[in-house]
């Protein structure tokens, strides 16, 4: 499991809306998360956005839960 997986488990509703004020373009159908396919998600925020993979990773291993 990777530590995207340990990190969103539990918290995808409130990682999804984290993920939507960074990119306000997102759809809930975007943003359709199904454990283990974290690069199929990543690619869909990459394609939609045009941000770069590093900094989409680099937002989603800055991602905190209060």
């Amino acid at each position: 499991m990777s530590a995207f997986s340990d990190k969103v488990k539990g918290n995808w509703n409130i990682a999804k809306g984290k993920i939507k004020q960074q990119w306000g373009d997102l759809t809930d159908d975007d943003l359709d998360y199904q454990e283990g396919k974290e690069d199929e998600l990543k690619g869909r925020i990459q394609k939609k956005t045009g941000e770069t993979k590093e900094r989409i990773n680099k937002f989603f291993d800055d991602m905190k839960f209060d």
